[in-house]
Protein backbone atom coordinates (compact mmCIF):
# COMPACT_ATOMS: atom_id res chain seq x y z
CA UNK A 1 0.00 0.00 0.00
CA UNK A 2 2.60 2.15 0.44
CA UNK A 3 4.02 2.26 -2.90
CA UNK A 4 0.54 2.91 -4.47
CA UNK A 5 0.57 6.62 -2.44
CA UNK A 6 2.96 7.21 -4.63
CA UNK A 7 0.25 6.59 -7.50
CA UNK A 8 -1.40 3.78 -9.40
CA UNK A 9 0.63 0.88 -10.31
CA UNK A 10 0.25 -2.43 -12.09
CA UNK A 11 0.91 -5.84 -10.20
CA UNK A 12 4.38 -7.22 -11.84
CA UNK A 13 5.62 -3.53 -11.51
CA UNK A 14 4.70 -3.61 -8.02
CA UNK A 15 6.43 -7.13 -7.42
CA UNK A 16 9.88 -6.18 -9.01
CA UNK A 17 9.90 -2.99 -6.91
CA UNK A 18 9.00 -4.41 -3.51
CA UNK A 19 10.77 -8.13 -4.47
CA UNK A 20 7.95 -10.15 -4.19
CA UNK A 21 6.83 -13.03 -6.39
CA UNK A 22 3.89 -11.59 -8.61
CA UNK A 23 1.87 -14.80 -7.04
CA UNK A 24 2.51 -13.25 -3.33
CA UNK A 25 1.52 -9.82 -4.76
CA UNK A 26 -1.65 -10.95 -6.18
CA UNK A 27 -3.11 -12.83 -3.37
CA UNK A 28 -2.30 -9.69 -1.52
CA UNK A 29 -3.76 -7.27 -3.70
CA UNK A 30 -7.26 -10.04 -4.07
CA UNK A 31 -7.29 -9.32 -0.18
CA UNK A 32 -6.79 -5.33 -0.15
CA UNK A 33 -9.02 -5.43 -2.64
CA UNK A 34 -11.30 -7.68 -0.74
CA UNK A 35 -11.38 -4.94 2.42
CA UNK A 36 -11.91 -1.83 0.20
CA UNK A 37 -8.63 -0.69 0.36
CA UNK A 38 -7.75 -0.66 -2.96
CA UNK A 39 -9.42 -1.20 -6.27
CA UNK A 40 -8.74 -2.90 -9.49
CA UNK A 41 -9.11 -0.24 -12.76
CA UNK A 42 -8.64 -2.59 -16.28
CA UNK A 43 -6.51 -1.14 -19.16
CA UNK A 44 -6.89 -3.27 -21.95
CA UNK A 45 -5.23 -6.76 -20.78
CA UNK A 46 -3.54 -5.43 -18.60
CA UNK A 47 -5.24 -3.98 -14.61
CA UNK A 48 -4.06 -1.18 -12.12
CA UNK A 49 -4.66 -0.54 -8.98
CA UNK A 50 -4.79 1.84 -6.81
CA UNK A 51 -5.57 3.23 -3.53
CA UNK A 52 -9.58 3.26 -3.32
CA UNK A 53 -9.65 6.38 -1.48
CA UNK A 54 -6.19 9.01 -1.66
CA UNK A 55 -7.13 10.37 1.99
CA UNK A 56 -5.51 6.50 2.82
CA UNK A 57 -1.98 7.60 1.40
CA UNK A 58 -2.29 10.92 3.73
CA UNK A 59 -3.42 8.46 6.63
CA UNK A 60 -0.60 5.49 6.02
CA UNK A 61 2.27 8.49 6.15
CA UNK A 62 0.78 9.88 9.02
CA UNK A 63 1.07 6.45 10.41
CA UNK A 64 4.40 6.37 9.72
CA UNK A 65 5.70 9.37 11.32
CA UNK A 66 4.00 8.24 14.72
CA UNK A 67 6.28 7.76 17.52
CA UNK A 68 5.39 5.24 20.10
CA UNK A 69 6.50 5.94 23.31
CA UNK A 70 6.71 1.90 24.83
CA UNK A 71 8.11 0.96 28.21
CA UNK A 72 9.46 -2.40 27.26
CA UNK A 73 8.71 -2.98 31.42
CA UNK A 74 4.85 -2.41 30.89
CA UNK A 75 4.84 -5.17 27.78
CA UNK A 76 6.80 -8.09 29.31
CA UNK A 77 4.66 -11.40 30.48
CA UNK A 78 5.12 -12.40 33.43
CA UNK A 79 5.21 -16.14 34.13
CA UNK A 80 1.54 -16.52 34.35
CA UNK A 81 1.18 -14.79 30.99
CA UNK A 82 0.11 -11.63 32.21
CA UNK A 83 1.36 -8.54 31.81
CA UNK A 84 2.72 -6.28 34.31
Amino acid sequence: MLVLTEGASYPADLAERIGVSRQSLSNHLACLRGCGLVVAEPEGRRTRYELADPTLGTALTHLLNVVLAVDPACCRPDATGECQ
